[in-house]
C-alpha cells in the first residue's frame, strides 16, 4: 500500500532544486532512472548517477546549479537540473542566461565523453534536461520544449545533442486529464509542481496510488519534509535567495531612478522619461 501525502501536511516543494536533487539521488530508490526515462522519451534500463553529492561550492554558485548527471543503459548521457528560482537575466523575460547556460552544459558534457579509440559514428547521445518552476517560453503553449540539430524546415540533422526544457508553470490543463491517461513525464511534472499544494493533494495522491515509481518518490518526500534539518536548510536557502532578489531589485530601482534624474536634468520631456524608465509620474516628480 503506497504512502499517501496527508491532506494537511506541510510538504517541502520537490520543485526546489536541492530537494529535487535529494529525491533523485536517494540511495533507497532510483527516481533518477525513471525521470531520465520519462524526460528523454526512451526506456532506460539502468542509470548510474555520477554526481550524487551536493557540490561543495559557495552559496551563490550552489543556488545556480544542482544537477543530476546520469549515464543510461547504452552509454548515453543525461544531465537533469531543476530551476526553482529565476536566475539573473540581462533582459527580464527573455531567459537568455538560462538558455545559454543549458546549451553550454549540454555541449560541454557531450564533448567530455571519451573519444580516444572511438569512431565518431559510435559517439553517445547527450541530453540536457532543465525543469523550471517558472515560464520560460510564454509564446509556446506546450510545457515541454525539445530541440536538436535541425534544418530551417524542422528536419532533424542529428540527435547527438538534445536540449529539453520542462516548464512546470504550464500544467493547469493537465489537472483535468484523467490520471490513468497521463504520460510518465506529465505525471512526474504534476507531482513535482503540486505535491506541496494542499488544494491538489487528492490529485497527487491518485497519481501516487497508480504509479509505484512516484509512490517511492512521495514516501521519500514525506521523509525529507519531516526532517527538521532539511526544513532548516530549506528555510535558510529561501531566506538567502529572498535577500538576494531584494538586493538586486533595490539596485535596479536605484539605477532606474538615477537615469530618470539625469534625463530630467537634461530637460527630457516627462513622457519620454516615463516611457523609458517605467517609473510613475509621482516618482519622477520627487527626483
Amino acid at each position: 500500500m503506497p504512502i499517501l501525502l496527508p491532506r494537511d501536511a506541510n510538504i517541502l516543494p520537490p520543485s526546489y532544486d536541492d530537494i529535487f536533487k535529494t529525491l533523485l539521488t536517494h540511495p533507497d530508490a532510483k527516481p533518477a532512472l525513471i525521470i531520465a526515462s520519462a524526460t528523454i522519451d526512451r526506456t532506460v534500463i539502468d542509470a548510474t548517477v555520477r554526481n550524487n553529492e551536493l557540490p561543495a561550492l559557495d552559496t551563490e554558485e550552489k543556488a545556480e546549479r544542482l544537477d543530476v548527471n546520469c549515464v543510461v543503459d547504452n552509454g548515453d548521457q543525461v544531465d537533469i537540473e531543476m530551476h526553482g528560482e529565476h536566475i539573473e537575466e540581462p533582459i527580464p523575460g527573455l531567459h537568455i542566461s538560462l538558455t545559454n547556460k543549458s546549451v553550454y552544459y549540454l555541449t560541454d558534457l557531450h564533448s567530455s565523453q571519451k573519444s580516444k579509440g572511438v569512431k565518431y559514428a559510435n559517439m553517445v547521445r547527450t541530453y540536457q534536461a532543465t525543469f523550471c518552476s517558472y515560464t520560460v517560453y510564454p509564446d509556446y503553449e506546450g510545457f515541454i520544449t525539445r530541440a536538436s540539430l535541425r534544418r530551417p524546415n524542422g528536419e532533424e540533422i542529428s540527435d547527438q545533442v538534445n536540449f529539453i526544457v520542462v516548464e512546470l508553470s504550464k500544467l493547469k490543463k493537465l489537472l483535468k486529464k484523467p490520471t490513468d491517461q497521463l504520460t510518465s513525464l506529465e505525471a512526474w511534472s504534476i507531482f513535482l509542481r503540486y505535491a506541496p499544494d494542499v488544494k491538489q493533494r487528492a490529485l497527487v495522491n491518485r497519481i501516487i496510488q497508480e504509479r509505484s515509481e512516484i509512490a517511492v518518490a512521495g514516501a521519500l518526500l514525506m521523509e525529507i519534509s519531516q526532517d527538521e534539518r532539511e526544513r532548516a536548510k530549506f528555510r535558510s536557502r529561501r531566506m538567502f535567495e529572498t535577500d538576494q532578489v531584494s538586493n538586486v531589485l533595490t539596485a535596479i530601482d536605484r539605477k532606474t531612478k538615477e537615469i530618470a534624474r539625469k534625463m530630467k536634468v537634461a530637460g527630457k520631456p516627462i513622457e519620454e522619461i516615463l516611457d523609458f524608465t517605467g517609473l510613475s509620474f509621482s516618482e519622477v516628480e520627487k527626483l
